[in-house]
């Protein structure tokens, strides 16, 4: 086994590496009002709104929503974690029918930034993006939110959002890009399908249906699904949602949300580096971390596969996971569940409330933490909580 960092470009921190050879699942239960004992061992295992709108062609099938998305009943939500107020938006998407919700107005309204909400008809509408939304980096707040009602899809074909406040193309608005307070992008009551950035590999690739750089990201009672990037490669992750650069290292917040089937070389769902997040009441379900090889790759390997669900590195940062469900999802190499690593070990893992339950390591895992691979500040804080 080897574990060493790996140096990144430009001012991200540098991702850490592990190495592990074998096939045994350790299959230990913690349920946990407290998981005690030694530090983790590692096992290896085998103003009026403007409307937005076009008469170009658009989707109108409708993909209902039945369920509402996460874990709604798991923990007290706090202020942070709850809907913005969308009474008065800035843009209306839509006239009142499906046809009128284009993929163009998205783009447009998303560039146009404030408060976003939706006009497509009384019933669920999907709306296939033949281009990326991209905020604009003046933009103070953008906020895009579906009512229930809408799904963005890639196609498979297209990441279907995009923020960066380091990239020159959206506007560089101050001197240190990666560290500003806007925009403050929030996405409420959305669902997102078939993402799919596989290829493009500018500031490290990932984030399948979202990629945020800088700035602030919520994720509210939305749902992805079925959203990829590439499937391997050391350092590449987040199907669903990749985050690198917060705004004075505040947190992402997830809450109320659900992230099914989603899959990225690391990162099935979620993926960062240095950043710290905050995720609520929500659910993870059989989402995959497909790389082979861990990080730094394996000789004769092309890296990846660390994290089924979620993949974060970085140096100081934290996890706060309350209220939530993380099941059956896979890496094919560290952390069916969670994969934590942090440089300096200064970060931090807090569990809270939630269940993580058959979600398979099939290389390495920390000990008498199903699912997890975790080096950071002693070992993972595990409160009211069944890992197994």
């Amino acid at each position: 086994m080897r574990i060493g960092n790996r140096t990144r470009r430009g001012s991200r921190p540098a991702s850490i590496a592990l190495v592990a050879a074998g096939l045994v699942l350790a299959g230990a239960v913690a349920t946990a009002a407290g998981v005690g004992g030694a530090s983790p061992e590692l096992v290896a295992v085998p103003t009026a709104a403007s409307r937005v709108d076009t008469q170009a062609s658009a989707t109108a099938r409708a993909v209902r929503m039945n369920r509402p998305p996460g874990n709604p009943g798991g923990v007290a939500l706090p202020a942070e974690a709850r809907r913005v107020d969308t009474s008065r938006p800035d843009r209306i998407v839509g006239r009142g029918t499906p046809a009128s919700c284009t993929s163009q107005a998205v783009v447009d309204a998303v560039a146009r930034g404030g408060v976003i909400v939706f006009d497509c008809g009384p019933n669920p509408v999907t709306i296939e993006m033949t281009r990326t939304a991209k905020v604009v980096n003046t933009s103070p707040v953008v906020v895009l939110d579906g009512g229930g009602k809408v799904t963005l899809s890639g196609t498979g074909s297209r990441r279907i959002l995009y923020m960066n406040t380091c990239d020159k193309a959206q506007v560089w608005t101050t001197s240190h890009c990666q560290d500003q307070d806007h925009p403050r992008l929030t996405i409420q009551r959305m669902a997102f399908t078939q993402g799919n950035s596989t290829g493009d590999l500018r500031e490290g690739g990932g984030g399948g249906a979202v990629f945020v750089r800088g700035g602030r990201v919520k994720v509210v009672e939305s749902t992805f699904t079925a959203n990829r990037c590439d499937a391997t490669g050391p350092d590449v992750g987040g199907g669903a949602l990749r985050v690198l650069s917060q705004s004075a290292g505040l947190p992402v917040i997830v809450a109320t949300s659900t992230f099914t089937g989603n899959a990225c070389s690391n990162g099935g769902a979620l993926s960062s580096i240095g950043v710290s997040w905050r995720i609520y009441n929500s659910t993870f379900t059989s989402n995959t971390a497909l790389g082979s090889g861990a990080n730094p790759a394996r000789p004769g390997t092309p890296g990846g596969g660390n994290g089924g669900a979620i993949a974060l590195d970085g140096n100081r940062f934290t996890l706060d996971l309350a209220g939530s469900i993380v099941r059956d999802n896979v890496a094919n190499e560290g952390g069916g569940a969670i994969f934590f690593v942090s440089n300096d070990r200064t970060g931090e893992l807090r569990i809270d409330a939630s269940t993580l339950e058959r979600n398979p390591s099939r290389g390495f895992e920390t000990r008498g933490y199903p699912g997890i691979f975790f080096l950071g500040r002693g070992q993972p804080q595990v409160t009211g909580s069944t890992i197994r």
